[in-house]
């Protein structure tokens, strides 16, 4: 026993090695995260109005409270939020407004639509295999969709290998099926959260030097 505790030490010792470099990981987080959320910011200013008649409308739309206040608001926590990630800038404080924008995406525009973004087309490869067994909410029902959406990409693959170029078609990819699930937004969120919590990182971000600069003035 004394032996395998000292191989433990050992090796959690060897661990602690690459604390030098635990920057990397918010750095990499920050620079995924920040021209996504630029890019959305972006696209909801380019086409304003649209956007706000979406919230709006309970028809074709989220049918929102407040549209015009609730587009903005989310037009520019994604804009300031993303260049904010992308410099390391207030980190801890933009990463709750942008968490509180993926949580109201999840429960308005991708709730109702389950789990996947991408519709999963084979039940057997589905992650929802594992998980109707034991009963796991939404996951058979989610099986059943994957059969039905194969059965659709099948058709539709006969009819473009029949009709069309289907090499040139499917030169840069396959053709899915999107389901516009909450996946992409929750993947968001717990990417974000890991942020609101380390911070932006050492070195390579504002928030360091300011804050070191801060320690220094005080002192």
């Amino acid at each position: 026993m004394p032996t395998l505790q000292k191989y433990c030490t050992y090796l959690h010792m060897l661990l602690n090695k690459t604390r030098p470099a635990d920057f990397i990981a918010p750095l990499l987080l920050r620079l995924y995260l920040a021209p996504i959320f630029i890019s959305a910011g972006l696209n909801k200013l380019n086409s304003f109005d649209s956007v706000v008649m979406w919230f709006g409308n309970s028809d074709w739309g989220l049918g929102l409270p407040a549209p015009f206040l609730m587009a903005f608001l989310a037009t520019a926590t994604e804009i300031i939020g993303g260049f904010a990630l992308l410099f390391g800038i207030a980190t801890r404080w933009l990463a709750a407004p942008l968490m509180f924008t993926m949580i109201i995406a999840m429960t308005t525009a991708h709730w109702g639509n389950g789990w996947y973004a991408i519709a999963p087309s084979n039940p057997e490869t589905s992650m929802s295999a594992v998980l109707a067994p034991v009963n796991f909410p939404g996951a058979k029902a989610s099986l059943e969709n994957s059969e039905a959406v194969g059965s659709r990409l099948s058709r539709a693959k006969n009819i473009l290998q029949e009709n069309g170029n289907y090499e040139w078609l499917t030169e840069t990819g396959n053709f899915v099926v999107l389901n516009n699930g909450i996946e992409f937004a929750a993947t968001y969120f717990i990417m974000l959260l890991a942020l609101f919590f380390m911070g932006a990182g050492r070195y390579i971000s504002l928030d360091y030097w300011l804050h070191k600069r801060l320690i220094n003035t005080t002192v």
